[in-house]
């Protein structure tokens, strides 16, 4: 069930909404095989209405399950929003669907949940990626087949100008 919020209940006071919305709800559309959320999205939230407007204030948190992407270990990883707040105008342009007099605050949740995902998931930012491989060592005259020469900045060095 989505994350609604009732207009009629709004004018005598403060909403606060709390609860897990299962990440089906939450509709992620989550492509990468990197990131993964298994677990539902926890919220603590207050809704209060601004004459027109609905001012959402809480906090988010949802926790993923991420494969390293230079060494493939498995990681967690919660993306917490807290605090988090969110502006949404009843009326004009971009203005907020009411059915019934609900607002459904889920789209607006999913949005920043997801500019919070991480782009190239890293279980150590030093992380040297998997065990012997060849990234960031010199490679030899045996596993090229090439004998090494001079690089080429050390003859650019020599230029003078």
């Amino acid at each position: 069930m989505p994350i609604t919020v009732n207009l009629r209940h709004l004018e005598a006071h403060n909403k606060r909404l709390t609860g897990e919305l299962p990440v089906e709800e939450l509709d992620l559309d989550l492509r990468d095989e990197m990131v993964q959320a298994p677990w539902p999205l926890e919220y603590d939230l207050e809704v209060q209405k601004l004459d027109e407007d609905l001012l959402v204030q809480g906090k988010l948190r949802l926790v993923l399950t991420c494969q390293c992407v230079r060494c493939l270990k498995p990681v967690e990883r919660a993306v917490e929003l807290d605090p988090w707040a969110c502006h949404l105008p009843l009326q004009g342009e971009e203005a907020v669907p009411v059915t019934n007099d609900l607002v459904d605050l889920t789209g607006s949740i999913r949005e920043d949940i997801l500019l919070e995902f991480p782009q190239h998931p890293l279980c150590d930012p030093e992380c040297g990626g998997l065990p012997n491989s060849l990234n960031g060592k010199k490679k030899t005259a045996g596993s090229t087949g090439r004998t090494e020469g001079p690089s080429a900045w050390s003859e650019l060095n020599k230029l003078k100008f």
